[in-house]
């Protein structure tokens, strides 16, 4: 290859990584605290800034189980996580005096993953749209819910949990952000250094191709549901810690800006192509753009509005800048 032609490979590569969906999502994330310390000195101050990534977190959590799913294609999408929040920190705050944290926290997790297996053989061995499928079970979990609970869920607060969730750990940083960073990395060496993560990606790629190539599709798209229901378990779990208490609704507002952390992260809808790093570069753009509207005053249809516009404008500069 030429000079020239070295040249021209290396500014492909450059402008490639400048446009990747991190590079963008990250871009607008520091541009908006930038703005906010302007206006309002401190809105980028250390101790916010770790209280914006605790609160990141809780919906990265919940945003790794929809990334599997997303990633597996197949239109994978799981609808069913803000209601698997909620059961699980029910379970937890319920059986916590009686049989103990450790005990309550292995039952959230075993709840959380036979919703997900329930959703996984529906899809793939029952054939049902993964949309329908995971909202009828979001329905199923969350009518379990009220007639267990009659609507008022009793228990009682963990102070370990807490003191995980909110008070620091190492170097001011709290454990469940700790908790976050370790989960990112398991995700990736799971997703790029074992087989199963090459076959989901293989899988959402081509599904009939990776089935002709010999790979167990129907399995793999059950194990992508299955930890997808752990993963929102454990968002219920850290968000108990964090509220304290719990009500019916908890996890729904955790449902949609979970698909939308995947997608603005740079992970096609269609499956394939994405990472779990760009989930939570989404999860901190959307927890800093929520903050960042409230410190502007704005009244809430308001900030929904300009949510919804710079979700588009991101999403648009990224199918513009992004290659193809």
């Amino acid at each position: 290859m030429s000079m020239g032609g070295v040249a021209r490979a290396n500014t492909a590569g450059l402008i490639r990584r400048i446009a990747s969906p991190i590079a963008i999502v990250l871009a607008v994330t520091v541009l908006m605290l930038a703005i906010g310390e302007t206006m309002r000195p401190g809105f980028a101050q250390p101790s916010q800034l770790v209280s914006l990534l605790r609160i990141a977190a809780f919906l990265g959590f919940i945003g790794a189980g929809q990334t599997l799913v997303i990633l597996s294609g197949n239109e994978g999408i799981d609808l069913s996580v803000g209601s698997i929040v909620t059961m699980s920190a029910i379970i937890v705050f319920g059986l916590n005096g009686t049989l103990g944290l450790p005990m309550a926290i292995s039952a959230a997790l075993v709840a959380g993953a036979v919703v997900g297996f329930i959703n996984g053989v529906g899809v793939a061995t029952l054939g049902l749209q993964p949309l329908m499928m995971t909202l009828g079970m979001a329905g199923v979990v969350k009518g379990s819910v009220l007639v267990l609970t009659g609507g008022r869920p009793e228990g009682s607060e963990n102070q370990s949990l807490t003191a995980f969730v909110t008070e620091p750990w190492i170097a001011g940083v709290p454990g469940t952000v700790l908790l976050w960073l370790l989960l990112g990395i398991a995700m990736h060496l799971l997703l790029s250094r074992t087989a199963w993560g090459k076959s989901v990606y293989a899988v959402g790629a081509n599904s009939r191709a990776a089935k002709l190539a010999g790979l167990r599709t129907k399995a793999g798209t059950i194990a992508v549901y299955v930890c997808s229901g752990m993963l929102a378990a454990v968002g219920g779990i850290v968000l108990l810690g964090y509220t304290g208490s719990v009500f019916i609704n908890l996890g729904e507002p955790y449902t949609l800006p979970s698909i939308a952390a995947v997608v603005i992260g740079g992970t096609l809808l269609s499956g394939g192509i994405g990472s779990y790093w760009g989930t939570m570069a989404g999860a901190l753009m959307l927890t800093v753009l929520q903050s960042f509207l409230i410190m502007l005053g704005l009244p809430e249809f308001a900030r929904q509005i300009a949510y919804g516009v710079m979700l588009a404008a991101v999403l648009s500069v990224y199918s513009k800048l992004s290659p193809t």
